[in-house]
């Protein structure tokens, strides 16, 4: 598998973490099986990122711009700062414990990954799937930069909303529909009204589109309208794209400055008007009044002069979806560039078709609808980026020069400028060294080396791996866009340059979201870094965090309220292993996983209860225990012979979890094991067999086999745990171990079977049942410290010889003294508590002497009133919304199953008032 690259300029956060997790599970467990398992590690080098972190950097230690640097000067910059900083990522996916191969860690601005860059460039262009050409791009005036189509955030707004962008003074406000007047040429009292919500883009106006059929402009067909900023005339043209119901039915068109517009542009021919420049101020098109002003400057002078000129009609709100910059806040705008473009139909049709076929294969299945619509609506994707950290793409303009044909200028492709200039001659017919060639400064998306990385990481194009082989599975999270798009490049360029899919699995985990459900995000104060969680952190380190971010003062003020009502006494250290069985506990094939730092708590206490039953069984081992031959133990009791059948259980659940890859039934069989099955039960009722003289030989060889093979059995989820307590286990004889338990066979369910016996275990479960009455009947009377005798009855003979076998154990694990059998048909002891364990079998707990009804009694009433004052108000109260009805009915029921034991222990003590002190012995 291949982790998919973490940018070098942040930290992992918990959707990393939860990648981290599962795919280190699964390489673990691979690997325990004998599996040949290449995990490649790497970071990715972030273009945008990187560049503004040190851009920052510049300024703030030396007061430099970047441009007052050469571009040489400015990369040598910057990869001094990845030496520098760059290695953090790697830091934190070692302390999650990603068992990878880091001697191939990669990074997709290294050698390998430039070549394989250049490469693919190349390849495809000389096929036609490259292009350069003219047309609307993402624009993010902020960075000055094109981005991508997943760079784009759609941030619907119910209606005027004010937002703080980069470089603007003051708050703009959005969401508003402003009315304009273009009066019609000719008749002074004519005119078309038109809805915009980006007045600032009037200037660029070509044309007033209305639907042909719109009976309300069909006698203005054909008539010129006037401009009513420049006054100049524009045609009202008809478009059936026009949508009459909306507004006012007619449309002002800006073939320059958005994207449905341009397509209606070139279908009537109109040539577009640049008005916006790449710094988001106005050009000189739009006259001196406006030329170099900020664009949402010029929205209120615009406004201002329609006022003046009486031609303003009207704002009101208009529910609109804004397109927000996800790098830098900004609003995008659609410039007109002359950009390089992958066309992506055909090899999305390639994509969607491998699902279609099964050649690879989405879990869960119901992701393929989404994959298959994400690629039937793939537009050409703009690869090129204003920048100067990244791979600078391998195209150089010919000066001077014109394609044959062509009145573009004349653009050629190469691995190198040579093999570029021989092309250029070859175009020309000029020699190449009377040539003048530029390289094109511009640099190639960040996700087109992205994309590029499990082929670039084998040692592709040099090498062609066999890629169905070595990436059987890719994982990436789902609530996350940018990783879909991220997969979807990779097919798509995979399978046109190799011939081969990356990989043939993916799985889609979900997104994590808080304990309550809420996205995390910075301005809600929830967002958990995995550091925190491992480490711990207190409260005014965590505020500390905030203040350092880029919140402004409201959004701070609420975030850092949120932070410390959610933990006010910080966050305490949990450890790694308890982190990443925590995340691994949530079905990664559902919907968004909520995680809260309390569960994560849980789950160190999990580990905590592991480590102490460790240290009781070694105790037990001691220094001279010489373990068996797993496959020649044989259990020499029922309750050996119990455990070592949920261990066989448990060890098949695990592998069909694994199988499945669906790491929440592993996490819950280990938890039922160690916890319920391990710790509560067996350590608890072999204790007492343990101290006994001479000691049996059967018990203590069960607990080294419990611990060896759970452990092994935890390994690749808490690795930390796992490595530390495994080793401190005695060595097998004959045979050296493993040096670690990372590469110690992973137990499988053939090897155990012959240790199960699941009718065995359904005994046990009607034993653990009594267990449970004796515990709360002692409860019910309050039975601290004594441990009174027990008689268990059954009316079916087959019931008897099964509670015999576990005598010893039910009494220990009840906390009672002697337990025996009371025979069919037999009269029951009086004075001693009852109840019932099913229709054929009852309970008897020995109370004379042990309990003083005078004492008792008010006792039981306290507690009664308190549990009816509860059932009361529960059934008094109007039921909340979203109140689960099967919650308040099971609440309901268990106040009133407690209210009638204690009623039925009441009478009991009454009884016992009347009853002589000798009575209950003398029946017994």
């Amino acid at each position: 598998m291949c982790i998919p690259p973490p940018n070098v300029t942040g930290s992992l956060h918990i959707g990393h973490a939860l990648t981290v997790a599962i795919q280190d599970a699964l390489v673990r467990w691979h690997r325990m099986c004998g599996d040949q398992v290449l995990w490649v590690p790497g970071s990715d080098h972030a273009g945008i990122a990187t560049q503004a972190v040190v851009e920052k950097q510049l300024w703030k230690e030396r007061g430099v711009r970047r441009h007052e640097l050469s571009r040489e000067d400015f990369l040598r910059e910057v990869w001094q700062w990845k030496e520098a900083k760059g290695g953090e990522i790697c830091e934190q996916l070692q302390g999650l414990g990603a068992s990878l191969d880091w001697d191939r860690e990669c990074f997709t601005m290294d050698t390998g990954s430039s070549v394989a860059v250049t490469e693919a460039f190349v390849r495809l262009y000389k096929v036609g799937l490259l292009y350069r050409n003219r047309q609307l791009v993402n624009w993010s005036c902020a960075l000055r930069s094109a981005i991508s189509d997943i760079e784009v955030e759609s941030r619907p707004l119910p209606g005027r909303t004010e937002l703080q962008l980069p470089g603007c003074p003051t708050p703009v406000s959005f969401g508003l529909l402003i009315s304009v007047a273009f009066p019609v040429d000719g008749e002074p009292d004519a005119e078309v009204v038109v809805g915009t919500t980006r007045p600032e883009t009037l200037p660029g106006d070509v044309a007033v589109a209305v639907h042909p059929d719109d009976s309300r402009y069909t006698h203005l067909h054909g008539r010129q309208l006037r401009h009513p900023l420049t006054g100049q005339l524009l045609p009202l043209i008809t478009d059936s794209a026009v949508q009459p119901h909306v507004g006012t039915g007619a449309v002002k068109v800006t073939p320059a400055h958005s994207p449905a517009d341009a397509e209606m542009g070139a279908r009537h021919g109109l040539s577009p008007l640049n008005v916006i420049a790449e710094d988001g101020t106005m050009t000189s098109l739009c006259g001196d009044w406006l030329q170099g002003l900020h664009r949402f400057v010029a929205r209120e002078k615009i406004m201002s002069a329609l006022r003046e000129r009486g031609l303003f009609r009207g704002l009101q709100n208009q529910p609109m979806v804004l397109p927000i910059c996800s790098r830098s806040g900004d609003v995008v705008e659609y410039l007109l560039k002359s950009q390089w473009f992958v066309r992506c139909r055909e090899m999305g049709d390639r994509a969607a078709k491998a699902v279609e076929s099964g050649a690879l294969q989405l879990s869960p299945s119901f992701h393929q609808k989404n994959w298959q619509r994400w690629f039937s609506h793939t537009g050409d994707w703009c690869v090129s980026r204003q920048l100067w950290w990244g791979h600078q793409i391998p195209a150089y303009l010919v000066v001077e020069e014109r394609a044959e044909g062509d009145r573009e200028d004349c653009w050629v492709v190469g691995r190198s400028e040579a093999e570029a200039r021989e092309v250029a001659a070859e175009l020309t017919g000029r020699p190449g060294a009377e040539l003048v060639l530029e390289r094109d400064p511009d640099v190639l998306d960040t996700w087109f080396s992205s994309a590029l990385f499990p082929f670039s990481a084998l040692g592709w194009p040099q090498e062609t791996p066999d890629l169905a082989r070595f990436y059987p599975l890719s994982l990436l999270e789902t609530g996350s866009d940018l990783l879909l798009f991220w997969v979807g490049r990779m097919v798509m360029l995979g399978t046109q340059l190799t011939g081969q899919l990356p990989f043939s699995k993916v799985l889609l985990h979900p997104m994590v979201r808080d304990g309550q459900g809420r996205k995390m995000s910075k301005s809600l104060g929830n967002v958990l870094d995995p550091r925190d969680i491992i480490s711990g952190v207190e409260l005014q380190v965590l505020q500390e965090k905030l203040r350092n971010g880029n919140l402004d003062p409201a959004e701070l003020a609420i975030a850092a309220a949120a932070q410390k009502k959610d933990f006010p006494h910080g966050i305490p250290e949990c450890g790694t292993d308890a982190l990443r069985f925590a995340l691994c506990s949530h079905g990664v094939l559902g919907g968004d996983l909520c995680l809260s730092v309390s569960e994560v708590q849980s789950c160190r206490h999990f580990c905590n209860k592991i480590w102490n039953a460790l240290r009781f069984i070694l105790n037990v081992l001691g220094e001279k225990f010489v373990p068996q031959p797993a496959e020649e133990l044989s259990p020499s009791s029922p309750m050996d012979a119990w455990i070592l059948s949920r261990l066989a259980l448990a060890a098949r659940e695990c592998e069909r979890g694994f199988l499945a890859r669906e790491l929440s039934l592993v996490t819950h069989t280990l938890y039922h094991f160690w916890l319920h099955n391990l710790c509560d039960v067996y350590l608890e009722a072999v204790k007492p067999v343990l101290w006994h003289s001479p000691r049996p030989l059967g018990p203590p060889q069960v607990l080294f086999v419990c611990a060896d093979l759970g452990l092994r059995l935890l390994a690749p989820l808490m690795p930390f745990l796992a490595e530390e307590l495994w080793q401190r286990l005695p060595p097998r004889p004959g045979c050296p171990p493993p040096p670690s338990v990372s590469v110690a066979p992973y137990p499988s369910a053939r090897s155990l079977e012959h240790w199960r016996q699941p009718e065995l275990e359904l005994h046990f479960s009607r034993v653990q049942e009594a267990v449970q009455a004796l515990r709360a009947l002692r409860a019910t009377y309050q039975l601290t410290k004594a441990r009174p005798r027990v008689l268990l009855q059954s009316s079916e003979p087959g019931e008897q010889d099964l509670f015999e076998a576990f005598l010893e154990p039910l009494g220990t694990l009840g906390h009672c003294g002697a337990v025996g059998l009371l025979p069919p048909g037999a009269a029951a002891p009086s004075g001693w508590a009852q109840t019932p364990l099913s229709d054929t079998v009852q309970v008897y707990m020995e109370l004379q002497g042990l309990v003083d009804p005078q004492t008792h009694l008010p006792l039981l009433a306290a507690r009664r009133h308190k549990l009816q004052k509860q059932l009361d108000g529960l059934i008094a109260r109007t039921p909340s919304k979203g109140e689960a009805k099967t919650q308040r009915q099971q609440r309901l029921s268990s106040l009133q199953s407690e209210l009638s034991k204690l009623d039925k222990a009441a009478s009991h003590l009454r009884q016992l008032m009347d009853e002589s002190p000798a009575t209950g012995s003398s029946e017994l």
